[in-house]
């Protein structure tokens, strides 16, 4: 027999009970108010459990701070964290952090990584909301942290440093996930910049004032839509990326390009407003698209199309009062139609005899003086010689001497859509409440 003790099944169940009322509870999550000044906040953070919430009142509250736990900082009006120029102003190494209502400035120049709030790995689904930024090199930087969102925020980046030196409103890296909603984001370098990483949600952003507006640099299988850009060098700059959904966003007055497509494969872009650019769109090596009932109007060149870029599907798209219409520089002949219908073209002077909404006859934007020109571009100053001029005129007579490159074999007599008005006052929240 054995020598130990058998306890009964009504009397180990007692004894457990026992032990549990003798344990003590877990603690609940506190509120804990925070005063401005010294080290208090710092103080806080050690001495506070996860999920507390910590209420920060006005004043300036130093940093830099990192936080290692869950918790949720939020601020009174007139509640600012300034870091005083040394390294991020915050730090998240924790999951499920919250930080609102609070105005972070003051973050390091010296590293590159530098940021009013810089989300480690770490600090998956972490949420940044209703805060303002100022006087930082990067606004906030998701450095791997899945699933975090940054929204209704106002990020103000710096312009004391040249433009290569300036950090952007909100970076992104390797962060699958992550969301950037509703922010108005403005001076710095970029407005957003995504760098390897996927499924990501860049969402109803105003961007004014920066390089460009978003960057998308080896990002796929990820959204760009109801952004706002204003005034930039570029206003949407699309490189190495895939499986894309570039929908409903606008550019107005963005100097160079409103859109860039480089290396861009496999994506859907439509619904998107360019207006008043060097080039509404330029497309350099990109493959496989639906570029669709998009609307281009009063920039130099309507699109610029490169070689290179194979099997797009061009049609429903409105090209309205561009001083040229497309500039395509290769040697392959193109058709800008699909499924007979084309585009519509402001400056195409045909009829449509047969009421279909179609025109009768082709579209050709560009002829063979077109062409020399580009590739040689010392020769406009012969355009309005006579030799041009009867060349012009031939090809209108005969039409079998036109060049090879884009034809738009059912061009439309109307435009397809009214663009939407710009909304520039941000756009709504969305992600986690």
């Amino acid at each position: 027999m054995s020598g130990g003790r058998r306890v009964s099944g009504g009397t180990g169940a007692a004894f457990a009970a026992a032990l549990l009322l003798l344990a003590p509870a877990a603690a609940p999550a506190a509120t804990v108010e925070v005063a401005a000044g010294g080290d208090r906040l710092r103080e806080a953070i050690a001495a506070s459990r996860p999920g507390d919430l910590l209420e920060l009142g006005p004043g300036v509250h130093d940093g830099p701070i990192r936080i290692d736990r869950r918790l949720t900082l939020a601020g009174r009006p007139g509640a600012i964290i300034d870091g005083h120029g040394a390294g991020s102003t915050i730090t998240v190494t924790a999951p499920d952090v919250v930080i609102r209502g609070l105005a972070v400035r003051g973050s390091g120049v010296d590293d590159a990584m530098d940021a009013g709030i810089f989300l480690e790995q770490s600090a998956a689904r972490a949420l940044i909301e209703h805060d303002q930024f100022e006087n930082n090199l990067v606004g906030v930087y998701v450095h791997g942290a899945a699933a975090a969102i940054v929204r209704d925020n106002t990020i103000a980046g710096r312009t004391d440093l040249p433009l290569n030196d300036r950090g952007n409103g909100v970076y992104v890296w390797n962060a699958p996930g992550a969301q950037v909603i509703g922010n108005d984001i403005s001076r710095g370098r970029d407005g957003i910049f995504t760098n390897t990483s996927r499924q990501n949600l860049f969402r109803g952003n105003r961007i004014h004032g920066v390089r460009f507006a978003v960057h998308y640099m080896y990002t796929n299988d990820s959204e760009v839509s109801g952004n706002v850009s204003e005034g930039n060098h570029i206003g949407l700059a699309i490189m190495y990326s895939r499986g894309l959904k570039v929908l409903d966003n606008v550019s107005e007055d963005d100097r160079e390009h409103g859109l860039l497509l480089n290396y861009a494969n496999d994506s859907i872009i439509t619904g998107n407003v360019v207006r008043r650019s060097d080039k509404c769109v330029f497309i350099y090596n990109a493959n496989k698209n639906e570029i669709e009932r998009n609307w281009f109007e009063g920039c130099a060149v309507g699109i610029h199309f490169t070689a290179g870029s194979e099997r797009n599907a061009i049609a429903g798209n409105a090209f309205v009062r561009n001083r040229i219409q497309v500039m395509y520089v290769g040697t392959r002949s193109l058709d800008w139609s699909v499924n007979g219908r084309g585009n519509y073209w402001s400056d195409n002077p045909a009829f449509d005899l047969k009421g279909r909404g179609i025109a009768d006859t082709a579209y050709r934007p560009n002829d063979i003086i077109d062409r020399v020109q580009w590739s040689y571009p010392t020769s406009k100053l012969l355009l309005n010689s006579p030799a041009v001029q009867i060349i012009r005129w031939a090809q209108q007579q005969f039409p079998a001497l036109h060049p090879g490159g884009v034809i738009d074999s059912a061009p439309l007599m109307k435009p397809p859509f009214s663009p939407r008005a710009v909304d520039t006052g941000g756009a709504g929240s969305g992600g986690r409440d």
